[in-house]
């Protein structure tokens, strides 16, 4: 048994929706929830999309801000600099831990934890009147400003294996309206008197109002949708019933563990936490984050001079990348709405459709590199939009098919780690190859591109079968 099968006794705690599992879009597929059941699974996700509208809506709000206010309190350049990469160390190394301890006391409870502790971050926030106020407010959000990645492993607990990809690219869709209407927001509030301090009290109310809606959603202590999507999945899946039974009484087993995890000792917690991370470690996972992390850097880097880039090589001003960046968040916004008819077309085959997504992504970034005209950086960014969004979804999904749904928390919660360490290695390589050419960064992106599809490529037969995504025997 691998190391990997270390994370199959995770459990998804007390936080699960009554009759959650089957979606419209499953097709009548096996026996058909009832529709009372289907209603309320339905009811349940469309929360949880609220929930990251909400969250993300709060945060694009503050964060824009947030440079000019730590530049009006007299801070210089540098210490700035240190309180952003402060925060960036904090996500890095909470992310794991707190994804992990979803898994050990339930959703619902660390989702309210996260949730709440994010809202008086932001709450200290509104009051900082100095560096050392503002450098404090951060710790609470740079600990436990993890709401979406235990919403997505929520979402990964509810659904079948073959709707995840739908949910998980209307979430992210729901998410990116808030990120692109906060910050019209944010920027009319800043134009108040003492505009700042109230765009970070409001943001900390609407965090209050996410924590109220994740507290009256319709949690209950069993799940019988559940129990007929693992139905639905035995019949899709090659797996005997024998081992289809051990799943069932490890299920059993993990509730009822779940039910006293909460009132544990801290310590029972953290020793659980620790094991889940090493089980994480030994498995054989490292090509899916190596990929992740690859792509995640890669289109970092084409980001990362895009306004500079561009006013060099074409003479554009700053207001049109802004307006370019927006219609490409427009763009991805609209393609976590297709990714149902996307995966459909791909029978579903998750390993496929993100070695197309990423091949496409490295050719675009290329085109960009290359680019004679702004008609060219326009194409590519308009393609670049949906490619890029489809596959941090397929990322997202193969993690969990391969690694497992009862750890969701923790593998999103690795996954987010490894995402971490992009934004922290990206700016160095972009700074570098920017001495050579403003098309560095993007020209050394298409390199971390390749290597990733090689890579993918290489692990072919680790995920395929007969055109099918192969799931590790838990």
């Amino acid at each position: 048994m691998p190391c990997a099968a270390a994370l199959a006794p995770a459990t998804t705690g007390r936080g699960y929706a009554a009759g959650a599992g089957r979606m419209e879009e499953d097709g009548g597929r096996g026996a058909a929830a009832s529709p009372a059941s289907a209603t309320a699974s339905r009811r349940f996700v469309r929360c949880l999309y609220a929930v990251g509208f909400l969250d993300l809506f709060g945060v694009s709000m503050v964060v824009p801000l947030m440079n000019l206010h730590i530049k009006s309190l007299g801070a210089s350049h540098t210490v700035a600099g240190i309180i952003g990469s402060l925060y960036g160390i904090m996500q890095l190394f909470s992310s794991t831990f707190v994804g992990c301890w979803s898994d050990i006391v339930g959703r619902r409870y660390s989702l309210l934890a996260c949730i709440l502790l994010s809202s008086l971050g932001y709450f200290l926030l509104g009051t900082s009147t100095t560096v050392l106020l503002f450098a404090i407010s951060r710790v609470p959000v740079g600990i436990f400003k993890h709401t979406l990645s235990i919403s997505k492993a929520l979402l990964s607990d509810l659904v079948s294996e073959r709707d995840r990809p739908l949910v998980m690219g209307r979430f992210n869709a729901a998410s990116s309206v808030g990120f692109i209407l906060g910050p019209v927001v944010g920027g009319y509030l800043a134009e108040l008197e003492d505009g700042f301090y109230q765009t970070s009290f409001i943001c900390a109310s609407i965090f209050i109002l996410n924590a109220g809606l994740v507290w009256m959603l319709p949690w209950s202590e069993e799940n019988p949708g559940n129990r007929e999507r693992q139905q639905d999945n035995k019949r899709m899946d090659s797996f005997s019933a024998k081992p289809n039974h051990d799943r069932h009484l490890n299920s059993a087993a993990s509730r009822a563990v779940a039910s006293e995890s909460l009132f544990s000792s801290p310590w029972i917690q953290v020793v659980t936490v620790l094991k889940r991370i090493k089980g994480i470690a030994c498995s054989d996972l490292w090509d899916i984050f190596l990929v992740r992390f690859l792509m995640s850097v890669a289109i970092l880097l084409y980001y990362s001079n895009f306004t500079l880039a561009l006013e060099e090589r074409f003479g554009m001003k700053p207001l049109f990348s802004g307006y370019l960046t927006s219609y490409s968040s427009a763009l991805g916004v609209l393609a976590g709405c297709l990714l149902g008819p996307i995966t459909r077309f791909y029978q579903h085959n998750t390993y496929r459709l993100l070695l197309h997504s990423s091949t496409l992504t490295c050719t675009l970034i290329l085109l960009y590199a290359s680019a004679l005209s702004i008609w060219m950086v326009i194409l590519s960014s308009t393609f670049l939009a949906f490619s890029t969004t489809i596959g941090r979804t397929c990322i997202i999904d193969l993690e969990l098919t391969i690694g497992g749904n009862k750890a969701s928390g923790t593998l999103l919660g690795v996954g987010q780690s490894v995402t971490s360490v992009g934004r922290i290695v990206a700016p160095l390589l972009s700074g570098i190859s920017q001495e050579f050419s403003p098309c560095g960064p993007p020209s050394l992106g298409v390199g971390l591109a390749l290597v990733a599809i090689l890579v993918m490529n290489a692990n072919k037969q680790k995920y395929c079968s007969s055109g099918d995504v192969k799931l590790k025997d838990q």
